[in-house]
């Protein structure tokens, strides 16, 4: 009966995760309506500005934080640079910490 109970929760547990994956974006490698695709340097852009054009994103539907006409993986490692440049990469707090102590 226990592992019963304990198979069910994981079997919801992954239902639940598999809910949450991504769809596949149709747009990627596709042109908009200026006929360009984002690369990297523009997701970087993208990515450093996000916490901005979230905010404005909120009050406005003509504003969205991530191009759908990317490139793709490229256009999404960008993305992620330039998050972690603006947000801390998680490596700045460690190595600030360390030199207080010393």
């Amino acid at each position: 009966m226990k592992r019963a109970k304990i198979a069910a929760v994981l079997l919801i547990l992954m239902i639940a995760l598999v809910g949450c994956a991504p769809g596949v974006n149709t747009l990627t490698g596709t042109a908009d309506a200026e006929g360009e695709v984002d690369g990297f340097l523009d997701g970087l852009w993208h990515g450093i500005i996000a916490p901005v054009t979230f905010i404005i994103s909120l009050f406005s539907d003509n504003v969205e934080m991530y191009e759908v006409h990317n490139s793709g993986g490229w256009y999404n490692f960008g993305f992620l640079l330039g998050m972690m440049i603006i947000l801390g990469g998680g490596g700045g707090g460690a190595g600030r910490a360390g030199r207080r102590r010393d």
